[in-house]
Protein backbone atom coordinates (compact mmCIF):
# COMPACT_ATOMS: atom_id res chain seq x y z
CA UNK A 1 0.00 0.00 0.00
CA UNK A 2 1.72 3.34 -0.87
CA UNK A 3 1.58 5.98 1.20
CA UNK A 4 0.48 10.08 0.04
CA UNK A 5 3.80 11.16 -0.19
CA UNK A 6 4.70 8.79 -2.72
CA UNK A 7 1.46 9.21 -4.68
CA UNK A 8 2.15 12.47 -4.39
CA UNK A 9 5.55 12.36 -5.77
CA UNK A 10 4.30 9.74 -8.09
CA UNK A 11 1.48 12.39 -9.25
CA UNK A 12 4.00 14.94 -9.75
CA UNK A 13 6.39 13.23 -11.86
CA UNK A 14 3.66 12.60 -14.32
CA UNK A 15 1.87 16.16 -14.33
CA UNK A 16 5.68 17.95 -14.60
CA UNK A 17 7.48 15.54 -17.21
CA UNK A 18 4.69 14.13 -19.48
CA UNK A 19 3.70 17.58 -21.13
CA UNK A 20 7.08 18.78 -20.88
CA UNK A 21 8.13 15.84 -22.58
CA UNK A 22 5.63 15.63 -25.57
CA UNK A 23 5.96 19.42 -25.90
CA UNK A 24 9.71 18.66 -26.37
CA UNK A 25 9.46 16.26 -28.83
CA UNK A 26 7.65 17.93 -31.32
CA UNK A 27 9.59 20.98 -31.23
CA UNK A 28 12.98 19.01 -31.33
CA UNK A 29 14.27 19.12 -34.09
CA UNK A 30 16.88 16.18 -33.15
CA UNK A 31 14.85 13.58 -32.09
CA UNK A 32 17.80 11.36 -31.41
CA UNK A 33 19.40 13.77 -29.32
CA UNK A 34 16.12 14.79 -27.89
CA UNK A 35 15.16 11.51 -26.82
CA UNK A 36 19.10 10.38 -25.24
CA UNK A 37 18.68 13.43 -23.10
CA UNK A 38 15.06 12.47 -22.03
CA UNK A 39 16.09 8.73 -21.08
CA UNK A 40 19.00 9.69 -19.32
CA UNK A 41 16.82 12.53 -17.42
CA UNK A 42 14.52 10.19 -16.75
CA UNK A 43 16.82 7.11 -15.42
CA UNK A 44 18.57 9.77 -13.07
CA UNK A 45 15.04 10.73 -11.67
CA UNK A 46 13.96 7.11 -10.99
CA UNK A 47 17.38 6.69 -9.06
CA UNK A 48 16.76 9.39 -6.77
CA UNK A 49 12.82 8.34 -6.28
CA UNK A 50 13.56 4.34 -5.80
CA UNK A 51 14.10 5.08 -1.77
CA UNK A 52 10.54 6.42 -1.67
CA UNK A 53 9.06 3.34 -2.89
CA UNK A 54 9.61 0.15 -0.90
CA UNK A 55 8.11 -2.02 -3.19
CA UNK A 56 11.30 -1.17 -6.19
CA UNK A 57 13.48 -1.33 -3.23
CA UNK A 58 13.01 -4.28 -2.04
CA UNK A 59 13.32 -5.79 -5.87
CA UNK A 60 16.26 -4.17 -6.52
CA UNK A 61 18.03 -5.65 -2.77
CA UNK A 62 16.16 -9.12 -3.19
CA UNK A 63 18.57 -12.13 -1.74
CA UNK A 64 19.56 -12.75 -5.55
CA UNK A 65 21.09 -9.65 -6.02
CA UNK A 66 24.28 -7.71 -5.33
CA UNK A 67 23.78 -5.52 -2.63
CA UNK A 68 25.37 -2.10 -2.74
CA UNK A 69 27.13 -2.59 0.50
CA UNK A 70 26.98 -5.20 2.88
CA UNK A 71 25.71 -3.07 5.74
CA UNK A 72 22.50 -3.12 3.66
CA UNK A 73 21.37 -6.63 4.26
CA UNK A 74 23.02 -7.64 7.41
CA UNK A 75 21.44 -8.03 10.32
CA UNK A 76 23.25 -6.40 13.18
CA UNK A 77 21.39 -8.78 15.99
CA UNK A 78 21.95 -11.66 13.59
CA UNK A 79 25.90 -11.06 13.57
CA UNK A 80 26.03 -10.47 17.46
CA UNK A 81 24.43 -14.21 17.76
CA UNK A 82 27.06 -15.59 15.09
CA UNK A 83 30.37 -13.98 16.75
CA UNK A 84 31.11 -16.97 19.01
CA UNK A 85 30.92 -19.24 16.06
CA UNK A 86 34.54 -20.02 16.04
CA UNK A 87 36.69 -23.09 15.28
CA UNK A 88 40.67 -23.98 16.88
CA UNK A 89 43.13 -25.76 14.74
CA UNK A 90 46.24 -27.38 16.13
CA UNK A 91 48.57 -28.40 13.29
CA UNK A 92 51.86 -28.97 15.47
CA UNK A 93 50.24 -31.25 18.12
CA UNK A 94 51.12 -35.09 18.80
CA UNK A 95 48.15 -37.03 17.98
CA UNK A 96 49.11 -39.65 19.82
CA UNK A 97 46.06 -40.02 21.79
CA UNK A 98 47.57 -43.25 23.60
CA UNK A 99 49.80 -42.29 26.14
CA UNK A 100 48.13 -39.91 27.89
CA UNK A 101 50.75 -37.08 27.46
CA UNK A 102 50.53 -33.72 28.56
CA UNK A 103 51.30 -31.56 25.00
CA UNK A 104 51.79 -27.81 25.06
CA UNK A 105 49.57 -26.00 22.96
CA UNK A 106 51.98 -22.93 23.25
CA UNK A 107 52.84 -21.44 19.86
CA UNK A 108 50.89 -24.45 18.07
CA UNK A 109 46.90 -23.31 17.76
CA UNK A 110 44.98 -20.99 15.98
CA UNK A 111 41.42 -19.99 15.96
CA UNK A 112 38.90 -18.60 13.07
CA UNK A 113 35.64 -17.95 12.66
CA UNK A 114 33.85 -20.68 10.77
CA UNK A 115 33.06 -20.59 7.62
CA UNK A 116 29.14 -20.71 7.32
CA UNK A 117 27.51 -18.66 4.82
CA UNK A 118 26.20 -16.45 7.62
CA UNK A 119 29.09 -16.11 9.30
CA UNK A 120 30.77 -15.02 6.50
CA UNK A 121 28.46 -12.73 5.38
CA UNK A 122 29.05 -10.92 8.69
CA UNK A 123 32.36 -10.20 7.76
CA UNK A 124 34.27 -9.99 11.05
CA UNK A 125 37.97 -9.71 11.64
CA UNK A 126 40.79 -10.12 13.43
CA UNK A 127 41.89 -6.87 14.47
CA UNK A 128 45.65 -5.67 14.12
CA UNK A 129 47.07 -3.51 17.16
CA UNK A 130 47.02 -0.50 14.92
CA UNK A 131 43.21 -1.66 14.07
CA UNK A 132 42.71 -1.97 18.21
CA UNK A 133 44.35 0.90 19.29
CA UNK A 134 42.34 2.84 17.11
CA UNK A 135 39.33 1.63 18.46
CA UNK A 136 39.99 2.17 22.26
CA UNK A 137 41.86 5.67 21.38
CA UNK A 138 41.19 7.95 24.32
CA UNK A 139 39.32 5.44 26.19
CA UNK A 140 38.95 4.53 29.77
CA UNK A 141 38.42 0.59 29.76
CA UNK A 142 37.28 -1.18 32.74
CA UNK A 143 37.82 -5.40 33.13
CA UNK A 144 36.65 -6.87 36.45
CA UNK A 145 35.99 -10.19 38.08
CA UNK A 146 38.34 -13.60 38.89
CA UNK A 147 41.07 -15.66 37.12
CA UNK A 148 39.23 -15.34 33.60
CA UNK A 149 38.54 -11.86 33.34
CA UNK A 150 42.63 -11.57 34.29
CA UNK A 151 43.34 -14.21 31.96
CA UNK A 152 40.89 -11.84 29.45
CA UNK A 153 42.58 -8.37 30.11
CA UNK A 154 46.36 -10.25 29.62
CA UNK A 155 44.95 -11.13 25.75
CA UNK A 156 43.99 -7.71 25.41
CA UNK A 157 47.31 -6.05 26.70
CA UNK A 158 48.59 -8.79 24.23
CA UNK A 159 46.77 -6.92 21.27
CA UNK A 160 47.92 -3.37 22.20
CA UNK A 161 51.29 -3.86 23.18
CA UNK A 162 54.77 -5.20 22.04
CA UNK A 163 56.39 -7.88 23.37
CA UNK A 164 58.99 -6.26 25.34
CA UNK A 165 56.50 -4.50 27.20
CA UNK A 166 54.46 -7.61 28.27
CA UNK A 167 57.18 -9.02 29.54
CA UNK A 168 57.57 -6.36 32.68
CA UNK A 169 53.19 -6.17 33.17
CA UNK A 170 53.23 -9.87 33.13
CA UNK A 171 54.36 -10.06 36.86
CA UNK A 172 52.83 -7.04 38.07
CA UNK A 173 49.37 -8.21 36.45
CA UNK A 174 49.37 -11.84 38.01
CA UNK A 175 50.14 -11.01 41.48
CA UNK A 176 47.74 -12.97 43.83
CA UNK A 177 43.90 -11.85 43.68
CA UNK A 178 45.43 -7.85 43.16
CA UNK A 179 44.26 -4.76 40.90
CA UNK A 180 46.56 -3.58 38.04
CA UNK A 181 46.48 0.08 36.10
CA UNK A 182 47.93 0.76 32.62
CA UNK A 183 47.94 3.56 31.06
CA UNK A 184 48.73 3.17 27.12
CA UNK A 185 50.23 7.16 26.46
CA UNK A 186 50.93 6.26 22.65
CA UNK A 187 46.88 6.10 22.21
CA UNK A 188 45.42 7.80 25.75
CA UNK A 189 43.84 4.21 27.01
CA UNK A 190 43.20 3.42 30.34
CA UNK A 191 42.87 0.09 31.33
CA UNK A 192 42.18 -1.58 34.44
CA UNK A 193 41.51 -4.66 36.05
CA UNK A 194 40.10 -4.75 39.15
CA UNK A 195 39.54 -8.15 41.40
CA UNK A 196 36.20 -8.86 41.82
CA UNK A 197 36.07 -12.87 41.95
CA UNK A 198 32.24 -12.79 43.51
CA UNK A 199 28.80 -10.84 42.27
CA UNK A 200 28.72 -8.75 45.57
CA UNK A 201 32.42 -7.49 44.53
CA UNK A 202 30.74 -6.39 41.29
CA UNK A 203 28.05 -4.76 42.77
CA UNK A 204 29.74 -2.25 44.96
CA UNK A 205 31.92 -1.48 41.70
CA UNK A 206 29.00 -0.39 40.06
CA UNK A 207 27.70 1.88 43.45
CA UNK A 208 30.99 3.24 43.39
CA UNK A 209 30.81 4.28 39.52
CA UNK A 210 26.66 5.90 40.38
CA UNK A 211 28.03 7.42 43.05
CA UNK A 212 30.67 9.24 41.01
CA UNK A 213 28.51 10.22 37.89
CA UNK A 214 31.21 8.36 35.87
CA UNK A 215 31.76 4.92 34.24
CA UNK A 216 34.21 3.72 31.84
CA UNK A 217 33.40 3.77 28.10
CA UNK A 218 34.05 -0.20 27.90
CA UNK A 219 32.82 -2.16 30.95
CA UNK A 220 33.53 -5.85 31.15
CA UNK A 221 32.61 -7.93 34.39
CA UNK A 222 32.27 -11.74 35.20
CA UNK A 223 31.69 -13.48 38.59
CA UNK A 224 30.88 -17.30 39.22
CA UNK A 225 33.44 -19.91 39.69
CA UNK A 226 34.20 -18.25 43.32
CA UNK A 227 30.58 -18.50 44.58
CA UNK A 228 30.13 -22.21 43.11
CA UNK A 229 33.03 -23.05 44.85
CA UNK A 230 33.08 -21.04 48.20
CA UNK A 231 29.28 -20.30 48.96
CA UNK A 232 27.42 -23.09 46.22
CA UNK A 233 24.32 -21.73 46.21
CA UNK A 234 22.84 -20.85 42.76
CA UNK A 235 19.66 -18.91 44.35
CA UNK A 236 21.77 -16.60 46.03
CA UNK A 237 23.49 -16.14 43.15
CA UNK A 238 20.35 -15.42 40.66
CA UNK A 239 19.62 -12.55 43.88
CA UNK A 240 22.92 -11.45 43.43
CA UNK A 241 22.63 -11.02 39.26
CA UNK A 242 19.49 -9.45 39.50
CA UNK A 243 20.36 -6.98 41.89
CA UNK A 244 23.56 -6.11 39.74
CA UNK A 245 21.21 -5.98 36.48
CA UNK A 246 18.97 -2.80 38.28
CA UNK A 247 22.83 -1.14 39.21
CA UNK A 248 23.86 -1.29 35.98
CA UNK A 249 21.01 0.06 34.43
CA UNK A 250 21.33 2.95 36.58
CA UNK A 251 24.12 3.37 34.88
CA UNK A 252 22.60 3.61 31.20
CA UNK A 253 20.99 7.19 29.75
CA UNK A 254 17.46 5.38 29.58
CA UNK A 255 14.13 6.76 30.25
CA UNK A 256 12.91 6.44 33.90
CA UNK A 257 10.40 3.67 33.03
CA UNK A 258 12.78 1.71 32.01
CA UNK A 259 14.27 1.83 35.79
CA UNK A 260 10.97 1.56 37.10
CA UNK A 261 10.70 -2.04 35.85
CA UNK A 262 11.19 -4.76 38.45
CA UNK A 263 10.97 -7.62 35.60
CA UNK A 264 13.02 -6.17 33.36
CA UNK A 265 10.94 -6.64 30.40
CA UNK A 266 11.08 -3.88 28.96
CA UNK A 267 15.06 -3.72 28.82
CA UNK A 268 15.30 -5.24 25.48
CA UNK A 269 15.20 -1.85 24.00
CA UNK A 270 18.58 -0.86 25.87
CA UNK A 271 21.31 -0.66 23.82
CA UNK A 272 24.52 -0.84 25.93
CA UNK A 273 27.22 -2.38 23.48
CA UNK A 274 30.00 -1.16 25.92
CA UNK A 275 29.02 -2.97 28.66
CA UNK A 276 29.74 -7.18 28.41
CA UNK A 277 29.61 -10.41 30.73
CA UNK A 278 32.21 -13.14 30.78
CA UNK A 279 30.23 -16.34 31.02
CA UNK A 280 32.24 -19.05 32.93
CA UNK A 281 34.64 -21.97 31.41
CA UNK A 282 33.57 -25.11 30.51
CA UNK A 283 34.26 -26.68 33.81
CA UNK A 284 36.09 -30.11 33.11
CA UNK A 285 35.61 -32.05 36.42
CA UNK A 286 38.17 -34.60 36.44
CA UNK A 287 40.97 -32.61 35.30
CA UNK A 288 39.78 -29.89 38.53
CA UNK A 289 43.10 -30.01 40.86
CA UNK A 290 41.33 -30.35 44.54
CA UNK A 291 38.45 -32.49 45.94
CA UNK A 292 36.21 -29.60 46.48
CA UNK A 293 36.24 -28.56 43.43
CA UNK A 294 35.50 -31.90 41.51
CA UNK A 295 32.35 -32.07 44.39
CA UNK A 296 31.09 -28.38 44.44
CA UNK A 297 31.53 -27.56 40.63
CA UNK A 298 29.90 -30.28 38.63
CA UNK A 299 27.77 -29.83 35.50
CA UNK A 300 24.93 -29.79 37.14
CA UNK A 301 25.93 -26.88 39.45
CA UNK A 302 27.18 -24.70 36.48
CA UNK A 303 23.89 -25.43 34.68
CA UNK A 304 21.94 -24.39 37.70
CA UNK A 305 24.10 -21.44 37.94
CA UNK A 306 24.09 -20.71 34.30
CA UNK A 307 20.24 -20.81 34.38
CA UNK A 308 20.16 -18.20 37.42
CA UNK A 309 22.23 -15.87 34.83
CA UNK A 310 19.79 -15.89 32.11
CA UNK A 311 16.77 -15.55 34.19
CA UNK A 312 18.50 -12.78 35.85
CA UNK A 313 17.89 -11.08 32.46
CA UNK A 314 21.27 -8.97 33.19
CA UNK A 315 21.95 -10.44 29.74
CA UNK A 316 21.22 -8.43 26.23
CA UNK A 317 20.15 -12.08 24.98
CA UNK A 318 17.68 -12.43 27.60
CA UNK A 319 16.26 -8.58 28.00
CA UNK A 320 19.00 -6.83 29.72
CA UNK A 321 22.02 -4.54 29.45
CA UNK A 322 25.19 -6.50 28.87
CA UNK A 323 26.47 -8.40 25.85
CA UNK A 324 27.38 -12.09 26.45
CA UNK A 325 31.28 -12.95 26.15
CA UNK A 326 30.46 -16.77 26.07
CA UNK A 327 33.39 -18.11 27.33
CA UNK A 328 31.93 -21.49 28.09
CA UNK A 329 31.16 -21.85 23.98
CA UNK A 330 34.81 -20.71 23.43
CA UNK A 331 36.73 -23.08 26.23
CA UNK A 332 34.48 -25.59 25.08
CA UNK A 333 35.25 -25.47 21.26
CA UNK A 334 38.76 -25.81 22.24
CA UNK A 335 38.32 -28.96 24.12
CA UNK A 336 40.27 -30.23 27.17
CA UNK A 337 43.96 -30.15 25.49
CA UNK A 338 43.19 -26.60 25.80
CA UNK A 339 43.22 -26.50 29.74
CA UNK A 340 45.74 -28.35 32.23
CA UNK A 341 43.16 -27.81 35.17
CA UNK A 342 39.73 -27.78 34.24
CA UNK A 343 39.30 -24.49 34.56
CA UNK A 344 42.15 -21.68 32.99
CA UNK A 345 42.44 -22.12 29.33
CA UNK A 346 45.11 -21.61 27.17
CA UNK A 347 45.09 -18.20 26.04
CA UNK A 348 43.73 -18.33 22.57
CA UNK A 349 40.58 -18.68 24.29
CA UNK A 350 40.56 -15.33 25.66
CA UNK A 351 41.97 -14.00 22.48
CA UNK A 352 39.11 -15.32 20.57
CA UNK A 353 37.46 -13.46 23.60
CA UNK A 354 38.72 -10.26 23.23
CA UNK A 355 38.14 -10.30 19.40
CA UNK A 356 34.51 -11.34 19.87
CA UNK A 357 34.21 -8.15 22.03
CA UNK A 358 36.28 -5.88 19.39
CA UNK A 359 33.80 -7.16 16.49
CA UNK A 360 31.06 -6.73 18.83
CA UNK A 361 32.14 -3.24 19.37
CA UNK A 362 32.38 -2.42 15.18
CA UNK A 363 29.08 -4.18 14.69
CA UNK A 364 27.12 -1.84 17.09
CA UNK A 365 28.47 1.20 16.55
CA UNK A 366 28.09 0.93 12.62
CA UNK A 367 32.17 0.73 11.96
CA UNK A 368 34.67 -0.71 9.53
CA UNK A 369 38.26 -0.34 10.59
Amino acid sequence: MWGAVQLGILAAFLVLFVPIGMAGWHLSRNKMLFFSCALFISLAVCVHLTPYFPSVSSMLYSPGSVPLSSSSIVNVDSCISLLHQVSFNFQDLNNNNNNNEKTSVENTNSWRWIDSQPVVQCDFQKLTKSDASDLFNGSWVVVAGDSQARLFVLSLLELLLGENEMGVIKGDLFKRHSDYKVFIDEIGMKLEFIWAPYVSNLTDLVVGFEEKKSYPDVFVIGAGLWDMLHVNNATDYGVSLKLLRDLVVLLLPVPSDFLNDGAGTNLVSIRSPNFFWLEMPKLINSMLNTDEKREKMTDVTWQAYTDELYSSKLLRQSGGPLWLLDIHALSNSCGARCTTDGMHYHGVVYEAAVHVMLNGLLIESNQKL
